[in-house]
C-alpha cells in the first residue's frame, strides 16, 4: 500500500537565505523531500509523521526578516528520485568543473565532482558554492590541509581533495548533511577528507591553511575570531552565504583578526571574499 504524503507549499520573500534555512528546520522535524521552485519550496512529509502543532517548532516562519507563507494538503507517495532528477541539472563551472548526480552524462572536464544531494545543499546551483569553486580553482591547495565549515553536501572539501588538499575537515551541524557528505566523499573516491557532525566548538587547537566558511552571514560574525585563531600564518579564509550589501559588515570585523582582503566574486548579488592572514 502507497504511503499518503503532506504536501506543504511555502511562498518565501526574499527567497534566499530563507529557503535554505526553511528547508534545514523542516529537514529537522521528519520532513523527506523538498522541490525549489522560483516562489520558494514544496516539501514533503509522510502523514504518520505529521502532526497539527509541527511547524510550530519551525523558528524562521516567525522571524521578522522574511515573509513566508503556506498551504498544505494530502497526495499520495511520490517517486522521489523521478522528481530530483527532473529538477537538478548538470552543471559546469569555467569549463573546468563539472558537477552532476549519477545519472547524468560525465562532459569529460578536468575536475568531474559526482553528488547525490537528497536534503542536503551544496550542489553547485547556488551561486554561493559556484563562487567558491571558483575560488578553490585560483588557488594552490596541493598538501594544504582545509577546512570545509558547513559542508553541506561535502562538494568544496572533495573538490578541495581533487586540486590536492590532503588532510581536509567537513563539519556540518545537520544530521542529513553529515551523513550525505560521507556518501559523496565515498562516492568519489576522496581518501583524505574526514566528516565531523558538529559546530565550531569542534575546531579546539586546529590549524589550516585554508578555511572555507559558506554559511550565513551572523554565524560567520560569530565564528571570525575561532575561525581565524584556527588559520595558520599566510593562511587563506574564503567566506560566503551572505549578499553584496553585507561586506561592509563583514569588513568592519576582519581588521580585528589581522586578515587582508584580496579578492571579491559577485554573482547575482551573492559574494564570495578571499581574505589572507596576514
Amino acid at each position: 500500500m502507497d504511503n499518503i504524503y503532506i504536501e506543504y507549499n511555502f511562498t518565501v520573500t526574499p527567497k534566499e537565505p530563507a529557503t535554505e534555512i526553511l528547508i534545514a528546520e523542516l529537514g529537522n522535524v521528519g520532513f523527506e523531500s523538498f522541490v525549489e521552485n522560483e516562489n520558494g519550496v514544496t516539501a514533503y512529509i509522510q502523514k504518520d509523521n505529521w502532526n497539527k502543532t509541527l511547524l510550530e517548532a519551525i523558528f524562521i516562519l516567525n522571524s521578522d526578516e522574511f515573509t513566508i507563507t503556506y498551504l498544505h494538503h494530502e497526495v499520495a507517495q511520490t517517486n522521489w528520485n523521478a522528481e530530483w532528477e527532473k529538477n537538478f541539472e548538470a552543471i559546469e563551472v569555467d569549463e573546468m568543473v563539472s558537477i552532476r548526480a549519477p545519472f547524468h552524462e560525465n562532459p569529460n572536464l578536468k575536475y568531474d565532482i559526482v553528488i547525490e544531494p537528497k536534503m542536503s545543499f551544496g550542489t553547485g546551483h547556488h551561486e554561493t558554492t559556484h563562487m567558491m569553486v571558483q575560488h578553490l580553482l585560483q588557488l594552490e591547495l596541493e598538501h594544504k590541509k582545509v577546512l570545509d565549515m558547513g559542508c553541506g553536501t561535502g562538494i568544496l572539501a572533495i573538490f578541495a581533495e581533487m586540486r590536492g588538499a590532503k588532510p581536509t575537515d567537513a563539519i556540518d551541524i545537520d544530521n542529513w548533511c553529515y551523513l550525505n557528505s560521507i556518501e559523496n566523499v565515498d562516492r568519489n573516491h576522496c581518501e583524505h577528507i574526514t566528516v565531523f557532525e558538529g559546530d565550531s566548538a569542534l575546531l579546539r587547537d586546529k590549524k589550516y591553511d585554508v578555511i572555507i566558511a559558506n554559511i550565513n552571514r551572523n554565524i560567520l560574525l560569530m565564528d571570525m575570531e575561532i575561525y581565524t585563531n584556527c588559520l595558520n600564518d599566510k593562511g587563506v579564509l574564503l567566506l560566503s552565504g551572505f549578499y553584496k550589501e553585507d561586506i561592509a559588515m563583514i569588513d568592519a570585523e576582519v581588521p580585528k583578526y589581522q586578515l587582508e582582503l584580496e579578492t571579491t566574486l559577485e554573482r547575482n548579488n551573492w559574494v564570495a571574499l578571499k581574505y589572507n592572514k596576514l
